[in-house]
């Protein structure tokens, strides 16, 4: 097989700069030249390719680079021959979502859903270094633009914030986080629907019609206040039937709390863990997954029930309107905001009293009762001194 070049390098006349003819390449009329340069580091002689004549080098500029080279090594800089290269967005996921998978509540679940829907398309096929603000700047534009919420739109830009902090954490990366140069988007996401006796009862009726298992759920979250993920992730173990306490160990702020069962709660999950052992999940899951199928089902009925022209999102109905809903029937039958927190596992008091709005007309009855007794007191103690 021939060689492109000659085996012998000639010297040029800058220190370090060689060159070799090619026996099979031409340019304008003569064979090509390939230069080549020579530089010490760590005692050892390394030789490195720059370039042919037909592709724009010569040898001053060899000599250029050869400098370059010297100077790098000089004052501790990494080599071109000797940076690793920067992993791909995709390959940086895989391990992030394997380490969700093992450290958050959902399992990661989240964060699978957004990266493969919202961020993959864009980012998978980049390397860490080629993603900037500018990027990401486009990337919330175009997710706005095809009618996602703010909410998904920010925890899906978080996700590459946490993902290029752990690559940095991990050694896997030595750049800046692009997130910086990005401004989120301001959420105004405060639900104040709450479903009344009536609309629960309809709503549970109407689930059990489709998936007894999603009706078993929200009739848990309605009568405990737990969130999906915890629902999701309750097992056998948690369940104390004695006591009847369901103990959550994993919830989303790592506060572990006990929820009282009441009857009914009780007797759907007697049913619920016949032939089931103590590490087994309490609701079944479908690939390792029950997001998808339990979301679906009923974001259709909800939605069919209850949401059919309405247009903000804080006043439709989700499945996490069920433990809003959990909150304000606590409220309204007079129970105190200490006891709201601790049944909801709110890790500050400020999360709890929003759920005040929600419960305006017992905040006017209250403020009628004050006034009324305020009222009373001040007129006994006028006819007290009309009598002195």
């Amino acid at each position: 097989m021939k060689s492109n070049t000659k085996a012998y390098r000639k010297r040029t006349k800058y220190q370090g700069v060689y060159e070799r003819e090619s026996d099979v390449k031409t340019f304008k009329g003569h064979p090509d030249v390939c230069f080549d340069i020579a530089y010490r580091t760590n005692g050892r002689l390394l030789w490195e390719k720059i370039g042919w004549s037909s592709e724009g080098y010569s040898p001053k500029l060899a000599a250029d680079v050869r400098a370059e080279r010297i100077r790098s090594i000089r004052h501790g800089e990494e080599l071109p021959h000797e940076k690793k290269k920067v992993p791909y967005f995709k390959e940086l996921m895989k391990k992030y979502l394997s380490w969700t998978e093992e450290n958050r509540s959902d399992k990661g679940a989240h964060d699978l859903t957004r990266y493969t829907l919202h961020l993959a398309p864009y980012l998978a096929e980049k390397r860490l270094d080629e993603i900037n603000a500018f990027d990401l700047e486009r990337i919330k534009t175009a997710l706005t633009k095809k009618g996602l919420s703010p909410a998904t739109v920010k925890y899906s830009l978080i996700i590459v914030r946490q993902a290029y902090n752990k690559a940095i954490a991990w050694g896997l990366y030595k750049g800046l986080n692009p997130i910086k140069g990005v401004k989120l988007p301001t959420l105004q996401n405060q639900r104040e629907r709450f479903l009344s006796y009536e609309e629960a009862d309809k709503l549970l009726t109407e689930l059990s019609k489709r998936s007894p298992a999603v009706h078993d759920m929200a009739l848990l979250s309605l009568h405990t206040g737990m969130r999906a993920g915890e629902i999701f992730n309750l097992r056998c173990y948690d369940l104390d039937f004695t006591h009847g306490l369901i103990t959550i160990l994993d919830p989303k702020n790592k506060l572990a709390r006990k929820i009282f069962m009441t009857e009914a709660i009780r007797s759907m999950l007697s049913r619920c863990v016949i032939n089931l052992g103590p590490d087994d999940y309490i609701f079944k899951r479908k690939d390792g997954n029950p997001y998808i199928e339990m979301v679906d089902i009923f974001k259709t009925v909800a939605d069919k029930l209850f949401n059919i022209g309405v247009k903000d999102r804080r006043q439709r109905v989700t499945f996490h309107s069920l433990r809003h809903t959990f909150a304000s029937w606590l409220a309204i039958q007079g129970e105190s905001l200490v006891t709201i927190r601790e049944l909801l596992g709110h890790k500050s008091f400020a999360m709890t009293q929003r759920y005040a709005h929600l419960i305006p007309d017992e905040k006017r009855r209250a403020a009628g009762m004050l006034d009324k007794i305020f009222s009373e007191k001040r007129n006994g103690n006028n006819i007290v001194e009309v009598k002195k």
